[in-house]
């Protein structure tokens, strides 16, 4: 029986790079998918290494998975967990409307409040540490905190568009992003540009309006006037941070930020994404090239890496955590835009050489290593 737990959505290609990552060194990983781990206590039983008692999750209700399932979380019953290494990937979320990003990470939170109980060995990312990061407005307040460079925060609360007009046109502010304090993948995000002269704006998203719901969509929306300042009004009334638009570096006419890859005290992999427009994402028809291709001198990769670890020495509970970095345009200083606990799948690394997963496998054997026999 592995020492090694995964517990994620199953059939997810991080499911297949991790587990493809250990076979790689002879080792094989125990999975449990979140749908299972939620169900009844008979199906979620684990033996915390106290005679006679059972430690799992609360009770959720039956579910109909069926036998597959069954089966599956069999192999997890009496398995002793203080022998384990967990790793936790964020389970699938099944809405894309907006209005239930926080009910659904309030969710999530409370369940690695819960995993955070179990008598595990050692976690590659500790629960609450993960819960924290989730929350945009709390985490790059830490960071602030710890004078870790960060892309600016507004410290006033919004909740409708024109209290934002409002703001924008008494401190002669012309652009910004607003972004809900819950969510990830851009769920949301908004670049507002706006004329405090004669009251014009723009808003650029992948957020989309039906009926009054907003749903995150894989495509961008360029909105105006009135359509912009109605989607502008609905947004904010879902807890917002809203931060300084930074002008971003540039390359071969695109703007760029990086996505910074860290494991274990070290950065293990720079991917920069590429946008005509202001959000990065890859999964918005953007692109990614090569670090090397950027050309950047040394000087500036040491800055980046400098900057990246004293963001990551603020949460030593993370073993893995993906950065979104900024580097500001014409001084190439980086900023922390934020952080995410389980932001370390790269297609153009898993569908390569599988790097980041390999390290977190050699990381994960040092802690088994580690462990109290």
């Amino acid at each position: 029986m592995s020492r090694i737990l995964l517990i994620g959505g199953d059939g997810g290609k991080r499911r297949f790079y991790f587990e493809q990552a250990a076979a790689c060194k002879g080792l094989s990983v125990d999975f449990l998918d979140w749908k299972v781990l939620l169900g009844t206590d008979e199906r979620t039983g684990w033996r915390s290494g106290t005679e006679g008692q059972q430690n799992a999750l609360p009770a959720g209700k039956e579910s109909s998975a069926g036998e597959t399932m069954r089966q599956q979380n069999a192999l997890f019953t009496g398995k002793d967990l203080r022998q384990c290494v967990v790793k936790i990937d964020a389970p699938a979320w099944e809405s894309s409307r907006l209005s239930d990003l926080g009910e659904l990470t309030d969710q999530y939170v409370e369940w690695l409040h819960r995993l955070s109980g179990l008598p595990v060995g050692a976690f590659l990312n500790h629960p609450l540490e993960i819960a924290e990061v989730l929350d945009k407005r709390r985490c790059k307040e830490k960071l602030i905190q710890n004078n870790v460079p960060v892309t600016q925060m507004y410290p006033q609360r919004f909740s409708c568009g024109e209290e934002l007009i409002s703001y924008l046109k008494e401190h002669r502010i012309g652009q910004v992003f607003v972004k809900p304090v819950r969510g990830s993948g851009a769920a949301g995000v908004a670049a507002l540009r706006f004329s405090p002269g004669n009251g014009r704006m723009a808003l650029y998203t992948c957020a989309a309006s039906e009926q009054d719901v907003l749903f995150n969509t894989k495509r961008m929306y360029r909105l105006e006037g009135k359509k912009a300042a109605d989607f502008l009004d609905r947004l904010l009334k879902l807890d917002c941070v809203v931060e300084r638009w930074h002008g971003k570096a540039s390359w071969q006419g695109y703007c760029y930020d990086l996505r910074v890859i860290l494991q274990g005290g070290r950065v293990d992999y720079i991917l920069p994404r590429l946008s005509k427009g202001p959000i990065t994402n890859l999964h918005l028809n953007n692109h990614s090239v090569e670090f090397e291709e950027l050309h950047l001198e040394g000087k500036t990769t040491e800055r980046i890496e400098e900057v990246c670890l004293r963001a990551a020495g603020c949460y030593p509970g993370l073993g893995s955590m993906g950065m979104d970095v900024l580097l500001e345009q014409g001084s190439l200083e980086p900023r922390i835009i934020e952080i995410n606990a389980q932001g370390d799948l790269l297609h153009r690394d898993v569908y390569g050489e599988n790097r980041i997963y390999k390290r977190q496998i050699d990381i994960i054997e040092k802690m088994l290593h580690d462990l109290p026999q």
